[in-house]
């Protein structure tokens, strides 16, 4: 079994990149996004993933079962801009195998 899974993540000028995640080394989504460079350097993952800057707010585009927001995620995204139902933090959502297939797109800068 493959350690990678496939995400598709549509960065802020409407591209949209097929990317291969792996889920053996503990990342998240906004690691991702940093790894393959889809966002400006320095506009995602300011806070370093704490769920404190809302810098990697991404829509959920399709139905991958994702864990529940924490307390701290729900706080985060209360205060963010560009919020809508379907917003998570990319820090928060865990690259395990379960999402595999999961499509987000990057909200506008903050």
């Amino acid at each position: 079994m493959s350690p990678d899974i496939t995400i598709k993540i549509t960065d802020r000028k409407g591209v949209m990149h097929e990317v291969q995640a792996p889920t053996d080394m503990n990342m998240n989504v906004m690691e991702l996004i940093r790894m393959y460079e889809l966002a400006e350097e320095g506009t995602v993952g300011v806070c370093g993933g704490m769920a404190m800057c809302a810098s990697c707010q991404c829509y959920v585009l399709n139905d991958v079962p994702l864990p529940e927001k924490s307390p701290d995620e729900e706080a985060m995204l209360w205060e963010a801009y560009h919020v809508k139902e379907n917003s998570r933090l990319g820090c928060q959502i865990q690259i395990k195998p379960e999402i595999d297939g999961l499509e987000v797109q990057l909200a506008p800068k903050q």
